[in-house]
């Protein structure tokens, strides 16, 4: 299990029951049981290179058989409000973009890899992240996919928990808290949450051939507020429910 800071771990710590300690990058690894279930939970740290380093490590130590992340994130889709906890089907990266030049027709980038048709914000002009794994080569991919038989597995919860199983989640290497960028993820990428560290990890799982699955609550609008920015009203309880729905997940599984 991944969470990416300590507001997200003090929620999951307490309810792990603690066999053995590590140390990786400076911060605390636990195996033990959660929900009855063995189990390895490591922060992460915030950021997409912090998320891909910590995972890969993680995966080059122990021994994994899916990764699950659990934490906090910004919402995108008008129609979700703060506290849901969300797990897309898919993850995405919101920040793969080149830096147009401005001519008069708008921003233009010369022909490379990854080139999409995507509409523009501002000058950033999204594109495919290029990745391949051993047995399948390179390819532009915008959407890495949740394992199949996790998601079917999510979706048992909905009825007992505030939780919407499906769609689509993005991560950038931004903090994201404005209302007009928040508008074009959701209209371009018909995206419901985004965050800091998720498709980082989507992807290394990805290339190493590892199930995965993401549940994310919000704990924010992204920009989306008529008024202030409600992480710092609502980060506690938004890690509360995330905590408590990968909670059933884990005792769920198999």
């Amino acid at each position: 299990m991944l969470v990416a800071f300590p507001p997200e771990w003090a929620a999951m710590v307490p309810h792990v029951t603690v066999d053995g300690d590590h140390r990786l990058h400076g911060r605390r690894v636990i195996e033990g049981r959660f929900a009855g279930k063995p189990v390895i939970l490591a922060q992460t740290g915030v950021s997409m290179v912090n998320a891909a380093m910590t995972t890969q490590a993680l995966l080059d130590r122990f021994t994994v058989s899916r990764i699950v992340v659990s934490g906090v994130a910004g919402g995108l889709d008008p129609s979700n409000s703060v506290g849901r906890v969300l797990a897309p089907a898919r993850w995405g990266q919101a920040l793969e973009v080149g830096m147009g030049r401005e001519t008069p027709a708008g921003p233009v980038l010369p022909p490379l890899p990854g080139a999409t048709d995507l509409p523009p914000f501002g000058m950033m002009i999204p594109r495919d992240v290029i990745v391949g794994r051993d047995g399948e080569g390179e390819r532009e991919r915008r959407w890495f996919e949740v394992d199949a038989d996790l998601l079917a597995l999510a979706r048992r919860l909905e009825d007992g928990h505030d939780l919407r199983v499906g769609g689509a989640g993005l991560s950038g290497a931004a903090f994201v808290d404005n209302a007009a960028y928040r508008d074009y993820l959701f209209a371009t990428f018909q995206a419901a949450v985004v965050d800091m560290e998720t498709t980082a990890v989507a992807q290394v799982a990805f290339a190493n051939r590892v199930p995965f699955i993401a549940f994310r609550s919000l704990s924010d609008l992204a920009g989306g507020e008529p008024d202030d920015n409600h992480l710092p009203l609502w980060l506690e309880r938004a890690c509360a429910n995330v905590a408590a729905v990968t909670r059933a997940f884990i005792a769920s599984l198999p």
